[in-house]
């Protein structure tokens, strides 16, 4: 699969701190790659070296095929930026906003109108089109930028926690537009915090720490590598006993959470098995059986070594 971005040994010191340091990564045409890190792990600063903002002290980045440091404006043509802080000029309408960015771009007249009132549809913004910008809410600049920076039908997108402080409302519509532009071919890099976000938008997500990708996968491939113990939740329509439970192939021990039980597993396939062997000896019917993966919050926490005691 083509690599639409491609870092080597990506790197930025700042005095004698190293922000970034010497990381490698590839996002895959199509995908939308979570680019996700603790304050100050060098989320940042590798977006700013990618999108052209500052340059690597060492290592290089391809974008769409060019080099960011020595073709910058050729691969700026290609991609869009959506910033956490609305760049939109606030004394401007959006139509202006709009337009102007077509004129950057250098998009005929023609083409920019029609690009922008496509957009501002979109985004749900066509009937305030004439209003100044100031006085939008937080959620309409963020989706009026989102809207700027797709004039140009990019084919990568490059957005910076774009949903945080919003309300329901706006979150749900700007995730809705991404995953619609995702299906429609544009490939994605999300910055965030988010970690319900990432995982129920990202294909893939990379994690930093201290400057360093410490893993890279999909979200439920992370969540089940942290760790090798499984577990199990269980409820019978009648009492068992937890040595009788604790004593199963694969269980490591079982512990009562209500009506239920929790089960510790080294093997979650034998115990499931062993599961349903002692329900059906034993006369105990199974009620519910849920595996408990761990969530991509937990993933994050041990990865990077945040975990509160």
């Amino acid at each position: 699969m083509t690599a639409v971005i491609h870092a080597s040994d990506l790197t930025k010191i700042f005095g004698k701190s190293t922000a970034v340091d010497h990381i490698s990564f590839d996002v895959r045409e199509g995908e939308i790659f979570g680019f996700l890190g603790p304050n100050g792990a060098g989320k940042t600063t590798t977006t700013r070296m990618l999108t052209g903002v500052i340059p690597p002290d060492a290592g290089t980045a391809m974008i769409l095929g060019y080099n960011i440091r020595s073709e910058p404006v050729l691969a700026k043509q290609e991609f869009g930026v959506v910033p956490e802080t609305s760049n939109a000029y606030t004394d401007l309408t959006a139509w202006q906003n709009l337009m102007l960015m077509g004129e950057l771009y250098g998009l005929p007249r023609a083409r920019a109108e029609r690009r922008s009132s496509d957009l501002l549809g979109m985004v749900g913004l066509l009937e305030r089109k004439d209003q100044k910008v100031q006085a939008y809410s937080k959620g309409m600049k963020q989706r009026l930028i989102l809207a700027m920076a797709l004039i140009h039908e990019p084919g990568l997108l490059f957005l910076d926690e774009p949903t945080s402080g919003l309300d329901v409302q706006s979150t749900q519509m700007i995730l809705s537009l991404l995953r619609d532009l995702n299906t429609q071919g544009t490939t994605i890099f999300l910055t965030t915090h988010n970690m319900e976000e990432a995982n129920r938008l990202c294909h893939r997500v990379g994690i930093i720490r201290g400057g360093k990708m410490v893993a890279i996968d999909a979200p439920e491939k992370l969540k089940t590598a942290i760790d090798r113990v499984h577990k199990i939740e269980v409820s019978f329509d009648h009492e068992v006993s937890a040595d009788a439970l604790a004593g199963l192939d694969g269980v490591i021990d079982a512990n009562r959470s209500g009506d239920k039980w929790q089960i510790t597993a080294e093997n979650r396939d034998a115990a499931i098995r062993s599961l349903v062997t002692f329900s059906r000896q034993n006369g105990a019917s199974i009620v519910t059986l849920n595996t408990l993966a761990p969530s991509l919050d937990e993933a994050f926490l041990r990865l990077t070594q945040e975990v509160q005691s």
